[in-house]
């Protein structure tokens, strides 16, 4: 699962302009916490069908701008790319260097949904993410 940091904490008002840091370390942990509790249940809730215990579910979260600073909490399942430029080209190549694997991407951005759908991947919104997190 490839992670659009920005469009996720951007898609919740919750403040998260005044501390771009601040609001990835928080959906960082929430990663952590799903990869923690039971990383079947949020693969199956992301992919509309169940995954076995003995699903192995890898995520990457990319980030960009002001958020790449984050102190982040870490799993061994979480890789956490931190995009030189743009977060949109760093998901673009991460789908395209997953040859063979099955790849959801979580984002809203048009644009790139088309683009990595085109890729082969699978796409879902923000929102279907953060419902599936633990509470």
């Amino acid at each position: 699962m490839i992670v659009d940091g920005a469009n996720v904490v951007g898609s919740r008002p919750d403040g998260w302009w005044r501390d771009r840091a601040g609001a990835a370390r928080r959906l960082a942990g929430e990663l952590v916490a799903a990869l923690v509790e039971h990383p079947a249940d949020l693969a199956s809730a992301l992919l509309g069908a169940p995954c076995g215990d003995g699903f192995s579910l890898r995520i990457h979260l990319v980030l960009e701008g002001a958020a790449r600073s984050a102190d982040l909490p870490m799993h061994s399942q979480l890789v956490v790319h931190r995009a030189e430029t743009d977060g949109d080209t760093a998901i673009a190549t991460l789908v395209r260097g997953r040859t063979g694997d099955s790849v959801l991407v979580v984002t809203a951005d048009r644009a790139l949904r088309d683009q990595v759908h085109a890729d082969g991947a699978t796409v879902v919104g923000p929102a279907t993410l953060l419902r599936a997190l633990p509470a």
